[in-house]
């Protein structure tokens, strides 16, 4: 082999053995940087019951406040009860129909009382004093978008929205759809992750098609010479951003000590 391209081929491997390292688990840290903040939407998730306190305009004051779990950011079920139904043969009453006014979107929370904006559902009555109020014990069923790289780095993240699903699964709050079916809306062209943060309009439809209730929308970005990861959640009902949390990511040795030591080291 002549010298020029030897030195040509050794200079290519170097490279390769420096740059390499550097992206290697980009993936698996943006995801460990996730699981550090998911205790934050995994709290805001959780079951609430209240009521509606007074109803002015398009505000509902509810009886929920930080002593209740209340948090800005949360959406709540705004509900009527109705009449009883009972057991066919003991007759024994077994609860009560509700009829669903529309949704409280919590702004402002106090010791013991909170605010919060009211979306009302099409053709439903207004709102009133002793109304229910309820996140549901079910699940709650999102959708992750594709990771928005504004690095423009080369790493691959493809796999973020598959690692951030497992841990919101586990957590027993959030059925996330998969997240295969939504990059394949992303792919192919119909809607692009930034219209999700800036056309509420298309995270309102893409979400119905979906039948979700919100969206994560994670975002890798740069200030200052560190990395951050902002992940955002987004209402599938009003399609504006609810809360979000920041994080700078978490470097490469951190998520390597969560491996064993027979597992190989992550490539991106």
């Amino acid at each position: 082999m002549p010298r020029r391209a030897l030195l040509t081929l050794l200079a290519a491997l170097a490279l390769l053995i420096v740059v390499t390292p550097a992206a290697a688990g980009m993936a698996d840290r943006v995801a460990a940087t996730f699981e550090l903040m998911a205790d934050d939407f995994i709290r805001v998730a959780q079951p609430i019951e209240g009521v509606v306190a007074a109803y002015e305009g398009n505000v509902l004051y509810l009886d929920l406040g930080e002593d209740s779990g209340a948090q800005v950011g949360q959406e709540l079920i705004v509900f009527r009860k109705g009449d009883a139904f009972y057991h066919p043969i003991t007759q024994r009453v077994l609860g009560h129909y509700e009829d669903q006014l529309g949704h409280a979107q919590i702004r402002r929370v106090a010791a013991h009382l909170s605010e919060a904006a009211f979306i009302q559902k099409e053709s439903a009555p207004a709102p009133r004093a002793g109304d229910g109020i309820r996140i549901t014990r079910a699940r709650i069923r999102v959708a992750i978008t594709p990771v928005l790289d504004l690095t423009h780095s080369d790493t691959d993240v493809r796999r973020v929205p598959y690692l951030m699903a497992n841990v919101l699964e586990r957590s027993k709050r959030f059925q996330v759809v998969d997240p295969l079916a939504v990059s394949d809306m992303f792919v192919n062209g119909s809607v692009r992750v930034e219209e999700m943060l800036a056309r509420p309009e298309r995270a309102i439809r893409v979400a119905t098609n979906l039948e979700v209730t919100g969206w994560l929308v994670p975002v890798v970005l740069e200030r200052n010479g560190v990395t951050y990861l902002d992940t955002t959640w987004i209402s599938a009902l009003t399609g504006t951003p609810l809360f979000s949390r920041r994080q700078p990511i978490v470097p490469t040795a951190a998520t390597e000590e969560q491996r064993f030591p027979w597992e190989p080291r992550a490539e991106d």
